[in-house]
């Protein structure tokens, strides 16, 4: 199957400029500990719906010392957190859901096309196909060092009514 092609030109995101740090990350998003898997948010485009993050990959991270022993490899189902995290801060942030948690309601298209390692820093581009109060749907792609690591579409659903970031 052919890579997709990218919703923007990464060279024109700059990485450094950080919209939201990981402290502002947690002011929004209610994933704490070690289900946190965004390191920051650099662009954020409402008119596109689309919004840049990226999570470093470290060394000290839970899954590291079993997956795989000796060659860790990030497991494909957190790099689908990112995505959905990514996902969830946009919605919560532009108040898309209007006072609700959206979850994760969906995983489709899921395609990986190569390995994420410690060291590595996981560049997530999400755009919105569909954005409304009660349903999301997001394209995301993830990038390492400018090469596609994995693309998925994420359904987000609402969770909880009256949440409070």
């Amino acid at each position: 199957m052919p890579a997709p092609t990218p919703h923007l030109d990464l060279a024109s995101i700059d990485l450094t400029r950080v919209v939201a740090d990981l402290d502002a990350i947690k002011q929004v998003i209610p994933q704490r500990h070690e289900m946190l898997q965004l390191s920051a948010i650099v662009h954020v485009d409402t008119a596109h719906h689309l919004i840049v993050g990226y999570k470093d990959v470290t060394a000290d991270e839970f899954w590291v010392r079993g997956h795989f022993p000796g060659h860790p490899f990030l497991p494909g189902v957190l790099m689908c957190e990112s995505a959905a995290q990514l996902t969830c801060f946009y919605n919560l942030s532009n108040k898309v859901t209007k006072g609700a948690l959206i979850g994760l309601g969906g995983i489709e298209n899921g395609r990986f096309r190569r390995a994420v390692v410690p060291g590595d820093r996981l560049v997530l581009v999400g755009k919105g196909l569909k954005v409304r109060s009660r349903l999301t749907h997001f394209d995301v792609q993830g990038f390492v060092n400018g090469d596609l690591a994995f693309s998925v579409e994420i359904i987000g659903v609402v969770l909880v009514k009256g949440f409070e970031g």
